[in-house]
Order: C-alpha cells, then structure tokens, then sequence
C-alpha cells in the first residue's frame, strides 16, 4: 500500500482563506476547521494533511520580518514530522515573504510551496481552489527513490510552478499574478503536471540548517530623471543603514553627475554595502558595459545581475543578520548565488 505524504498547510492570511459573508458581503476569514465543506476535493489527494493557522492571520500588506522568523519557526519545528509544507499567504508580499524563507533555511530537502489566490475561496470562479489543490500535489511528489521532486521554496500561482526568489507579482487583476522572466518555470500544471528538471536545484547533500536573524538596516534609492541632491543625501547619507539598493536603469546605468558618486563613495568609506539592481524586469546589470555605469565599479558598488528586489531586498536582511560584524564577507556573499537566486 502506498505510504500518503505528510503535509503541512500553513495559512497566515490573505485572500484564499476568506470567504465572502452572504448577509454583509464583507469578507471573513475562513475557518480552517471547514476547510474540506468549501474543498471537498481534498479528500481525493493521496496525502494526510494537517493545518496551523497564524494566531492573527494577516492581510500580507501587513507581513513584517518578525513573520517570516515565525513561518521559519513553524517549520523548523515540524520538519522531520511532514514531507513538505504549503503556505497560503496573500500576494501583494508573497514574493517577499518566499524570497526571504529561501535565504533563512539552507540545504533545503522537502519543499515549501507558496500560495494563494485573486479570488476568496468560497467564490464561485475562485483561483484559489485549483493553486491549494495542485500546491499540495506538487509538495507531495516524491521521485520513484523516495526522494522529493521540488526541494525548493517555490511559488505556485495560475498553472506554473516558480523557483521563489526569482519571481515578483506582476498584475493585480489577473490570475496569472506572478511572473519570472529570467528563470524558466520549475513546473506545469496541465492534465499532467510536467516538471522541468533541469531547472530544479538538486537535493542538497548537507544538513538543513535554519536562520532567524534577520536586520532590515537598508534603504532603497530609485533612480529617477532629475532627482536632487538633497533627495540623494537624504537617502544615502541617513543614520543607520548598513546596506542601500541602487534601482538603477538597463543594464545598471546612472546619470554621470560628480555629486551623486561623491555621496556613494562616502557611504562606501562608511563600509555600507551598495547593491546596484536593475529597474528593467528582464535582464541583467552589466557594470561598466556604459559609462553611465563605469563610475559605480570605482566606488565599489556591488553587482546585483538579475535578483529580483525581492530577493535583493530579503537577501540583504539575511545576510547582514547573518554576519553582523563582517561587512565585507556580506558584499562577497550578495555577489554570490546562494539559493539559485541570482545568474552566476
């Protein structure tokens, strides 16, 4: 007899676990004790599932890092118990949320599938039934060894199966809410759910190891035509931070002005961490291709290639968690793929 998967569903909030009250037409949370009357297909997947819900689940335009330690507690805490976990979680900052647990947990063996939906689970054209049904198919699958199929923490939304810190949401109207230009998707769901395994990172050999460190010290400066120097300052120069993302233009171009690499080469002398990352939502920075560009490697500006802000942003809490007293080993280890995160 085939032996069911284990799998834990965690909800934190958002659209998918509400339903629409037919007196007040308001929307309520959903109660996860019900969850089989408004899914009965559930009962039909070959797997046991259980469920723990947030104590105050949130709306996911609410979730701060103090959430996603708790999600990485949740899970560190049942993780020999379950062969993969799937959390619902609103969209506006899944991408986030997902970005950053795939940084906090290394050498990731069971997968950790994001969800969530457009539509409430209780109405009728709700996106929200198929994304839980195949998210929990796909967090079952286990190769013929035993093993799992996706080791990765992924986003399952509209039919495709995406590697997390390479996807953002795109589109607030439509079902196919998230998009990843630069990573193929990891799966698709059809009549079959064909996985692309060329694109899935390998089960890791080494052991899982959890991160709940995270410190939120940056800042975010996009760029803009006309921008001012006292913006500028006000950005770059303030108290606190230990890291700053350039959102800059194409291929990681800024505008050649002597005061704007005069305040980035004062912040490099403080031992703050620059990241340039790309506005474009295709493509790669290329440092130094323009030279419009040029003039950030001489500051020391760090190359962010194709990260998402996403996983730009997630990634920096993490690692200047991680090495708080070593700044130098953050600006190695952002230039680095760690998670899949990045093109190498």
């Amino acid at each position: 007899m085939k032996q069911l998967a284990n799998i834990l569903l965690i909800y934190t909030g958002g659209t998918i676990g509400s339903f629409e009250d037919p007196e007040t037409r308001s929307l309520r949370p959903l109660d996860f004790d019900q969850l089989n009357a408004f899914i009965p297909e559930l009962k039909k997947i070959e797997a046991a599932i259980e469920v723990i819900a947030f104590p105050q689940p949130k709306d996911s335009s609410d979730i701060q890092p103090e959430d996603w330690v708790a999600l990485v507690e949740i899970i560190e805490k049942n993780y020999q118990r379950f062969d993969g976990f799937v959390v619902l979680h609103g969209t506006d900052t899944m991408a986030y949320t997902a970005s950053a647990l795939s940084f906090m947990i290394e050498n990731l063996q069971k997968p950790i599938i994001f969800t969530g939906s457009q539509l409430p689970i209780g109405k009728i054209r709700t996106d929200g039934k198929e994304n839980l049904i195949t998210a929990i198919e796909i967090a079952s699958a286990k190769k013929p060894n035993g093993k799992p199929v996706v080791p990765e923490v992924c986003i399952y939304f509209e039919f495709k199966l995406y590697r997390a810190n390479r996807t953002f949401k795109y589109s607030a109207h439509h079902f196919n809410a998230f998009q990843s230009p630069n990573y193929p998707y990891l799966a698709e769901a059809g009549v079959n759910i064909m996985y692309n395994e060329n694109a899935i990172m390998p089960l890791p050999k080494k052991e899982t190891r959890f991160y709940k460190t995270l410190d939120p010290a940056l800042a975010i400066f996009p760029l803009f035509p006309g921008f001012t120097k006292q913006v500028a300052e006000n950005i770059i120069g303030q108290t606190g931070i230990k890291a700053l993302i350039l959102h800059t233009y194409g291929s990681g171009n800024g505008p050649i002005i002597s005061w704007f690499f005069d305040l980035l080469k004062e912040a490099e002398k403080k031992n703050i961490v620059i990241l340039n990352i790309t506005q474009c939502e295709q493509g790669a920075v290329e440092m130094g291709r323009y030279e419009t560009s040029r003039m950030f490697l001489d500051v020391g500006v760090c190359s962010g290639l194709d990260l998402t802000m996403e996983a730009a942003v997630t990634k920096l809490m993490y690692l200047l968690g991680r090495y708080p007293d070593n700044l130098v080993k953050v600006k190695e280890e952002v230039q680095r793929s760690l998670r899949g995160e990045m093109s190498s």
